[in-house]
């Protein structure tokens, strides 16, 4: 077998990093070529997701698959290759009236990542994870075979393939329902909430609305826990725009996209400056209630404004842990997950809360199950094993499990959820990883 080009590759949180062949073609018999001549593969779309999903022996990129091939914009539903960029899809859809209808807080991952990692956004609990509005797709096979799959089609292949983690073939385009919209701003509400029990309140209060998210200080402790915001939106209607958002009103001003041009040094995020953050995002927002018109980059992608914001991190990179506990739990197991960071000083300045609704039992490799999710940015240093270990021992006690999309180093029971998906040829080191763990313990 001849290894075309082995360069170091790693994901968003720059951990870790390896050394394995990285493949990219457009062409289908040069990828069948590709997968019949090595032994362990996996799919690879844009890298914006954590830890080591979508890495393995021998990678097969799919950024050469980025061609869109049909707009229907009477029905509208849009057809493209795997690896076009949810960015690219916002371009063509957002100023002929249109938007996803699930979206994560990126916009720079691909159409056949988000299938494999059956992606959920701020409105889950409204309208569940990406693959409610995925109408069929097109998969390739450890045979080299392209499979049409769909809830009528080969079906048992789609809702395996659905949170599948590329475990069962390369997507190679797909299809998808979008949602109507008459601008492309959102109404926004933000609600400051001084502890635990108060945010807790606000989500139950805001269910009715589309899109629910919280930022969490997860330093504070005390009658301070959980001091938070709540961000609720709705897509904007025209009337409700502003005299110059009105004129253009699916139309957005270019932005400047400032860089960080370097990894910062390791000793710029500790738990005084993290600190620090936390009191001035939280402070920032002077009053309890704060209602505005925002643009759908502002609300959907905030941190898609600076351009390579992972080097924050440092060359030793981060991790991001997201878990879920069942709603009855939800508060209970909150409150000890907060309080077993605080105490440890090992702190996330971005720290997100989210609801989810009701998980769709046929999509049984999908992360989302009804209750809230937390997701925490760590940096990589020597305290964090220890941590994520008693992290994993308080969502398994109360009954939750681990996003693999953002994964790296959990307990396999938390994260051994896949089902029909064993398969020799698509493997990741995840997969191995988890696997390895298993028959350690």
């Amino acid at each position: 077998m001849k290894v075309d080009f082995v360069q170091k590759v790693s994901n968003w949180g720059n951990f870790p990093v390896v050394e394995k062949e990285l493949k990219s073609e457009d062409s289908l018999i040069k990828i069948q070529d590709f997968i019949k001549s090595r032994n362990e593969v996996i799919a690879r779309g844009n890298g914006r997701c954590y830890g080591d999903a979508s890495l393995s022996e021998h990678i097969f990129s799919t950024k050469r698959l980025n061609k869109f091939i049909s707009f229907d914009r009477l029905n509208g539903i849009i057809e493209c290759e795997s690896g076009v960029m949810l960015s690219e899809v916002l371009k063509v859809i957002v100023p002929q009236g249109f938007f996803l209808y699930v979206t994560p807080g990126t916009k720079f991952i691909t159409v056949g990542g988000a299938i494999a990692s059956d992606v959920h956004g701020k409105n889950h609990h409204a309208e569940g994870c990406f693959s409610e509005y995925i109408i069929d797709f097109s998969l390739l096979n450890e045979t080299g075979e392209v499979l049409r799959c769909s809830r009528t089609e080969n079906e048992d292949k789609f809702w395996a393939t659905i949170g599948g983690m590329g475990l069962t073939g390369i997507i190679l385009q797909a299809r998808f329902q979008l949602k109507n919209i008459e601008t492309a701003y959102i109404r926004q509400e933000s609600l400051k909430a001084r502890n635990l029990d108060e945010i807790f309140r606000l989500f139950d209060e805001s269910e009715s609305w589309t899109y629910n998210v919280a930022w969490i200080d997860c330093l504070q402790k005390g009658e301070n826990l959980g001091r938070s915001i709540l961000l609720r939106g709705e897509h904007a209607f025209r009337h409700e725009l502003g005299a110059k958002m009105v004129q253009k009103p699916l139309r957005l001003k270019k932005k400047f996209i400032p860089r960080i041009p370097f990894y910062f040094p390791g000793f710029v995020l500790n738990k005084f400056t993290v600190k620090l953050f936390n009191y001035l995002y939280y402070n920032q927002q002077r009053r309890t209630e704060l209602k505005n018109i925002v643009d759908y980059e502002s609300f959907f992608y905030p941190l898609d404004v600076v351009e390579d914001w992972n080097r924050i991190y440092g060359k030793a990179g981060f991790i991001q842990y997201q878990m879920v506990i069942p709603k009855e739990n939800g508060k209970a197991g909150m409150r000890k997950i907060l309080e077993t960071i605080a105490a440890s000083g090992n702190g996330s300045f971005l720290a997100v809360l989210k609801l989810f609704g009701k998980n769709n039992p046929l999509a049984y490799n999908s992360f989302p199950m009804e209750g809230y999710t937390l997701a925490l940015d760590f940096k990589v240093n020597s305290k964090l094993k220890k941590l994520v270990s008693q992290l994993d021992e308080i969502v398994e006690e109360f009954g939750g499990r681990i996003y693999l999309t953002k994964d790296s180093m959990s307990k396999p029971s938390l994260t051994n959820y896949l089902q029909n998906v064993q398969n020799p040829k698509f493997v990741s080191l995840q997969q191995k990883r988890i696997s390895s763990n298993q028959q350690n313990s």
